[in-house]
């Protein structure tokens, strides 16, 4: 075995799974003049990406063209991981059928590091998951592979992901970087390989902790969220504008952040991540976490309460759901970007139509829009479709919106 494993090492760091985490996380490490190679199970994706297309909101074709300048290039094969220092997995982790987090898309990335790692190699997690995967899952994992010993031979760290798409403020060098590694030997090969790109580098006492902590970010929006929702159906029927509340609110200058109500959450984060930690916890100790759960619940109702209010405005002008039409305007999970995963659009539109609505939409960002199987073509001409809707629904707050 060991001579085999004498491979060349022609990288610094080698990204599993080129998505909106990996390969912001590539394109910041060229630029800082490492030698970064692609990893990605589909061909798709790494041909694009070779030919010099982006697939992924924060990443234009130039910027693509700029890595692949500065020594980026994209594989599908698994013996690309052996040629370098540092393996990072940045792969998706959706949620199961049961509600529990899906970890097949880790579990084969790091079977693929496991068969290809060699000694003094660093291996780093950044999928979002719950406390435990590194140590229970990765590590394993990684040790049948190669016959090596975790924290000995070579080293494990987790990472979380802090990408925020469309942020044009924070990006992955000025967003703070939270590594917790196996050993405290871990955590300083992990962070002197981060130190390279991102400016600050924060040490958590271990990978659970490091993990625990995203899950802490995104709890802590995911209940804020459900707070305003909440508030914004009472304060409805008291005749109040929340919105102005929230406005007064701010101008506190200490204690308070702002959370705005809307159709529901969206994206990756908000609405599966806490998900993780509820379950967790109900799995190994055996009772909920009833914040997330009331949270989701509150958070998951919006779409219906936004279809009921809009019969309810139709109805003052005695006009009937059935058979109106409604323009929805912006089906992506957040404002200015493409991205439409877990949209709140989508139970939104599917609650009108299921009432009869005619449902239309209309995106700056997005051609067509997939909807119960079907596919809805955008309005091009948002004027006229205005004038044809009965009812129009702001639900995404693009900047091209006035």
């Amino acid at each position: 075995m060991g001579m085999e494993r004498s491979r060349t090492v022609s990288a610094d760091a080698v990204v599993l799974g080129l998505g909106y985490v990996g390969l912001p996380l590539a394109q910041e490490a060229v630029r800082s003049g490492l030698r970064v190679v692609g990893f990605d199970v589909s061909p798709q994706v790494v041909d694009g990406l070779n030919a010099g297309r982006s697939h992924v909101d924060d990443l234009s074709d130039a910027d693509v063209a700029e890595m692949l300048a500065g020594g980026f290039t994209a594989s599908v094969e698994e013996s690309v991981i052996s040629t370098a220092d540092v393996a990072v997995i940045c792969v998706p982790t959706p949620l199961s059928v049961d509600g529990g987090p899906d970890l097949g898309p880790v579990v084969a990335a790091g079977a693929a590091v496991g068969g290809q790692l060699r000694a003094g190699m660093t291996v780093i997690l950044q999928s979002t998951t719950y406390p435990g995967t590194t140590d229970e899952v990765l590590v394993p994992l990684l040790e049948k592979g190669s016959g090596l010993k975790a924290g000995v031979d070579f080293h494990v760290a987790f990472s979380p992901e802090r990408i925020d798409p469309g942020n044009e403020r924070f990006g992955m060098r000025n967003t703070p970087k939270v590594v917790g590694g196996l050993t405290p030997e871990c955590t300083a090969k992990a962070t002197e390989f981060y130190a390279k790109f991102v400016d600050e580098v924060v040490a958590a006492k271990g990978p659970r902790e490091a993990e625990m902590a995203k899950l802490l970010e995104n709890t802590y929006r995911h209940i804020n969220i459900a707070l305003v929702n909440e508030m914004a159906r009472f304060a409805h029927e008291l005749d109040i504008d929340l919105w102005n509340v929230i406005e007064m609110a701010k101008t506190k200058p200490f204690g308070f952040q702002a959370f705005y109500p809307g159709a529901g959450v969206g994206g990756h984060c908000i609405p599966i991540d806490p998900n993780y930690l509820s379950y967790n916890v109900r799995t190994r100790l055996g009772y909920p976490f009833r914040f997330v759960e009331l949270a989701q619940e509150i958070n998951a109702t919006m779409p219906a309460y936004v279809a009921r209010r809009a019969q309810d405005i139709l109805n003052e002008d005695a006009i009937a759901l059935r058979g109106s039409t409604v323009l929805l305007l912006g089906v992506t999970y957040k404002p200015d970007i493409a991205d439409q995963r877990e949209s709140p659009a989508v139970p939104l539109a599917k609650q009108l139509q299921a009432q009869g609505a005619n449902v239309t939409f209309h995106d700056p960002n997005v051609t067509e829009w997939h909807l119960n199987g079907h596919t809805l073509g955008r309005v091009d001409d948002l004027d006229g479709a205005i004038d044809v809707a009965d009812l129009v629904i702001l639900v995404q707050d693009h900047t091209a919106y006035d």
